[in-house]
């Protein structure tokens, strides 16, 4: 016979599951709300283009096009700044939160967790300095909205043709005439990978003050790009053998 004692009995619910239900659509509706305000309240972009062009003629350079960015270059820098760069929609998530994580552990704003796209509306609409985390959010919000009207190879072209990379230049074109004396078209694979590794810290990795951190993080592209599969291990050898600069 059933013990009487223990048939009446009920499972005692969860402590707080309705506490945390509720913190959780707290959560959801002012992040939809902030996104919301944060839409309207940031530029339109559609404009980009225009802005590119008049910050490159600020710089005395011009913008890319699709055929004048080598692929080595294009596959160097998405391979060291943005991996799922041609998989997300201008912001990877998963890259965000793992970013989030660690700073907060750590009590830093250790890591970016920016995408190419991310860094390219930073560049045009705010700066291009460092930002408070409600303008980082702007930042977010500002990307998804250039892949609305930018196709992946025109963000690559937009972000090459004016990201500052050291002593002066901006874009690749200029930087390339700087470090190597030569057009972008004629740069080596090595040469490549080391204008793809100088956006992370331009100033510190310029080749011309800085050799040996210039070389180490030109290595570090070679191997990621070797990784990735967009190169081979022989083209790696040869890469990481050439010399930093022209003679």
């Amino acid at each position: 016979m059933e013990d009487s004692a223990h048939s009446g009995r009920l499972i005692p619910r969860l402590p707080f599951r309705g506490y945390w239900r509720a913190t959780f659509a707290v959560i959801v509706l002012t992040a939809t709300c902030l996104y919301a305000v944060t839409w309207i309240a940031t530029p339109n972009t559609a404009d980009v283009l225009l802005r590119v062009r008049r910050l490159d003629l600020a710089h005395h350079t011009k913008p890319l096009t699709p055929h004048e960015v080598p692929r080595y270059l294009a596959d160097a820098l998405v391979a060291m700044e943005d991996s799922s760069f041609y998989q997300d929609h201008g912001v990877n998530l998963e890259g965000l939160l793992r970013s989030a994580g660690y700073d907060l552990v750590h009590f830093c704003e250790c890591q970016g967790g920016s995408t190419i796209t991310e860094e390219l509306a930073d560049d045009i609409y705010m700066g291009g300095s460092d930002h408070s985390v409600w303008l980082r959010w702007w930042d977010i919000v500002l990307a998804l909205k250039l892949e609305d009207h930018l196709s992946k190879t025109q963000v690559l072209d937009a972000f090459l043709s004016q990201v500052y990379l050291g002593s002066g230049a901006y874009g690749a074109s200029q930087a390339s005439e700087r470090y190597f004396h030569q057009p972008l078209r004629r740069d080596s694979l090595a040469e490549l990978a080391l204008l793809a590794g100088l956006p992370q810290a331009p100033d510190l990795l310029d080749p011309l003050t800085h050799p040996a951190a210039a070389r180490a993080r030109r290595e570090d592209v070679i191997e990621q790009m070797q990784a990735d599969g967009y190169i081979s291990a022989a083209q790696a050898r040869v890469a990481k053998a050439a010399p930093l600069l022209p003679a």
